[in-house]
């Protein structure tokens, strides 16, 4: 039977999260370091979910319906500063997967986000990067880059989408400017204890 107050409560939290980050998109704020109201929304979502998984378990389809068990893993997929929090997600996900009361891909989202988070090559290949060079988005490196159109097939993902060959560089400040926002990231990475 759904929970529908609790499939509100998600769906909300949800649309607070993309109605910021659309703010911010908007106003030429994303790109960089982490922008602090974008990160307070995020922590006060993860520590919402955190007491709603204390008191339902994971907010699977048969409970929130489709709608609402996507917002949840979005919360938990965007709760980048809490590392323990992602781990203990990402079990709850792989669960709910063998359960088959979620689709296998939230896990593999997620297990591809730590996998990056943690400096590891990723499985599926659902992580990607602005490249410093030419500024074009690649994805994040590849366990197994000649398996993971199979691997994204066993999660019900579509192949991986094609890889932009090498454009022309960038300026050498434009390639400075994403070096030191990927350093700033490296760094905040480590400070919560990723790596």
């Amino acid at each position: 039977m759904l929970n529908e107050a609790l499939r509100r409560e998600l769906l909300a939290m949800r649309e607070e999260d993309r109605r910021v980050r659309t703010e911010l998109a908007n106003a030429g704020e994303l790109g960089g370091p982490y922008v602090p109201r974008m990160e307070e929304v995020h922590i006060r979502n993860a520590a919402r979910l955190r007491a709603l998984i204390s008191e339902h378990g994971w907010p699977v389809e048969d409970i929130v319906g489709k709608d609402g068990s996507e917002a949840a893993w979005l919360i938990a997929q965007h709760a980048i500063g809490e590392p323990e929090f992602q781990r203990m997600a990402l079990s709850l996900l792989q669960a709910a997967t063998v359960n088959r009361t979620i689709p296998a891909w939230h896990a593999a989202y997620l297990e591809d986000r730590i996998a990056m988070q943690e400096g590891r090559p990723q499985r599926f290949g659902t992580q990607w990067m602005d490249d410093p060079h030419d500024g074009l988005i690649r994805p994040w490196k590849l366990a197994e880059p000649e398996n993971v159109n199979c691997l994204r097939a066993t999660v019900g993902l579509d192949p991986l989408r094609a890889i932009p060959k090498p454009g022309p560089e960038l300026s050498n400040e434009e390639q400075r400017k994403l070096r030191e926002s990927q350093r700033w990231w490296e760094e905040w990475l480590a400070s919560k204890g990723w790596r």
